[in-house]
């Protein structure tokens, strides 16, 4: 699981900014202005038959800040995603 879910500058992280565009879900922000420092992103390659899926997840970032449910503070009643 992306450790952003739970990150203080969620709405603000460019890279966060970046794994949401990789998924197409819309963004917190359209204009981000925190860029975090060395942010360590896992990106895993499934496939089925012709189709290949592929899912981003920060798993490490120096600036990190524990904000539980962060996330789901701005996004109330959404799934959070996984």
């Amino acid at each position: 699981m992306c450790i952003c879910v739970n990150c203080h500058y969620v709405d603000i992280c460019e890279t966060y900014h970046a794994v949401e565009a990789q998924h197409q879900q819309p963004h917190l922000t359209e204009n981000p202005t925190f860029d975090p420092n060395e942010p360590s992103i896992n990106v895993n390659i499934r496939t089925s038959g012709e189709m290949i899926e592929m899912e981003w997840d920060v798993v490490g970032c120096l600036s990190f800040k524990r904000e539980t449910g962060k996330w789901s503070k701005l996004r109330p009643g959404e799934l959070v995603p996984t």
